[in-house]
């Protein structure tokens, strides 16, 4: 659900942040390991 909701926020363009808020997630164990990739690569995307 949390990856779905991200994913969404970023496929809107709604990034500010998002990189930090992706890292406490990941921290706190809310996001696999394969989410958080996805996740950082589709938001590199969007910043290019």
């Amino acid at each position: 659900m949390l990856y779905r909701t991200l994913k969404r926020l970023i496929d809107r363009g709604q990034t500010a942040g998002m990189s930090e808020k992706l890292d406490v997630f990941y921290a706190a164990d809310k996001l696999t390991q394969e989410e958080y990739t996805a996740l950082l690569e589709l938001l590199a995307q969007r910043k290019v």
